[in-house]
């Protein structure tokens, strides 16, 4: 990543972890402001009991933990320290792109997530996985089912609404941002969530179970092998990213809640395409080839068996890496409200777009965020060219019309442009 960022990879990989062990959550109480609207309704998280003779239903919410009590924080963090160990992203040698787009996309989710396509065995899963140790804490409403933003209404389920909208206190917390796993083999109802059967039959009322996109709202969605997912997951995969809701129809019941996340795929290209839709929705796209220098293959060899040997050694090894790098993270975060690029970038950028035939204008907006992002990252607080020839190919690269006889990668043919018309 020297090169990408105008600093040794040391300097920016060298830090501590995000959070110690015996660090605790902390729970204040968030004072909305009285008499508010919030907008229209959504419809999330309820359960609606059934009794004859009435039209009337009552709303709450389903399966959402309460506040922690000392005992339950406790075996918490038991548990974490007992969870398998994560390869740490300081670690990775190599595979600069790939990192680059998966930082700028913490620092700025509204880039879109991102694609990585590339050979098997090159550590895409392992990278992205590696992310989980970096990811910065948020402000979500305490108990909440859906990780509510206090803040934005266009993120709270409808119970957290409606109390801000009456004027109640609800009690807030920080926690780190979630990092969700769809599995190939997942049902649509895992996914989108689903009526709770058994409290149907033991208490008579239909209760809407979250499903994986709840949990994954405000935070990460992973699929892995995301060329190989069933085509009615990719429909619902679509159907959330194009809204930032998800709707569910069981039952009877029609239940919309948040489902805001960054979606980050990887998969082999000659284990098949994705298709056009799904790979439009991704915000960059990332090429992973194998490593063909053989001291950086020892090297990373080295370094696994390390790391297989005695995880918690390993990780410990690269605590100073893992916090400056975190620090950097929440640096560029806080710091990118105040990235400007100048209007002439905007026009030449576009120009890219246009005279690569991009389809609408997804391209130009991907690559100007992400271009902020990157002045993010490097601590500045205005764009450069340079800025955007490092990130242009990523974001345009998937966008442009496939064309059998060409030859050439699509990347090198969007830099190729891009000095034509920034020269």
């Amino acid at each position: 990543m020297a090169g990408i960022l105008g600093t040794s990879s040391s300097a920016i990989l060298r830090s501590r972890p995000l959070a110690s062990p015996n660090s605790k959550a902390s729970i204040r109480p968030f004072s909305p402001c009285p008499g508010q609207n919030h907008g229209r309704k959504f419809y999330g998280g309820i359960s609606m009991p059934v009794q004859k003779g009435k039209s009337q239903f009552q709303f709450s919410i389903s399966n959402v933990a309460t506040e922690l009590s000392p005992a339950q924080q406790q075996a918490q963090k038991l548990s974490k320290e007992s969870q398998r160990p994560v390869y740490p992203f300081a670690a990775i040698v190599g595979q600069d792109e790939m990192k680059l787009c998966l930082l700028l996309n913490v620092i700025d989710p509204k880039i879109g997530g991102v694609m990585i396509m590339g050979d098997r065995g090159t550590g895409k899963s392992t990278t992205v996985r590696s992310l989980v140790d970096l990811l910065p804490e948020i402000t979500v409403v305490a108990g909440d089912a859906f990780n509510s933003d206090p803040q934005d209404p266009e993120s709270m389920g409808m119970e957290v609404r409606e109390k801000i909208m009456q004027g109640e206190e609800l009690p807030v917390m920080t926690t780190k941002i979630n990092m969700v796993d769809l599995p190939l083999g997942a049902t649509e109802d895992r996914v989108c969530g689903t009526i709770d059967i058994e409290k149907a039959l033991t208490e008579g009322v239909k209760a809407f179970e979250p499903g994986l996109l709840a949990k994954a709202n405000r935070g990460i969605l992973y699929v892995d092998e995301v060329n190989l997912l069933d085509d009615h997951l990719v429909d619902v995969l679509l159907d959330s990213a194009a809204s930032g809701w998800n709707t569910v129809e069981r039952e009877g019941i029609s239940i919309s809640h948040p489902a805001r996340f960054i979606l980050i795929g990887s998969g082999n290209p000659e284990e098949g395409e994705l298709r056009p839709q799904l790979l439009d929705r991704f915000g960059m796209h990332a090429q992973v080839g194998t490593v063909r220098d053989a001291e950086l293959r020892v090297k990373i060899v080295e370094e696994r068996s390390r790391f297989d040997k005695n995880p918690k050694d390993f990780r410990e090894s690269y605590e100073s890496d893992q916090g400056k790098l975190q620090e950097q993270i929440t640096s560029a975060r806080s710091s990118l409200s105040s990235v400007e690029i100048d209007h002439e970038l905007r026009v030449k950028i576009s120009k890219v777009c246009a005279e690569l035939n991009v389809d609408g204008l997804r391209g130009d907006i991907v690559t100007n965020r992400a271009a902020k992002a990157l002045a993010a990252l490097k601590g500045r607080d205005k764009v450069t060219p340079e800025d955007i020839a490092t990130v242009i190919p990523n974001c345009l690269r998937h966008r442009l019309r496939k064309d059998p006889l060409e030859s050439i990668d699509s990347g090198l043919l969007v830099i190729e442009k891009f000095y034509e018309v920034f020269s």
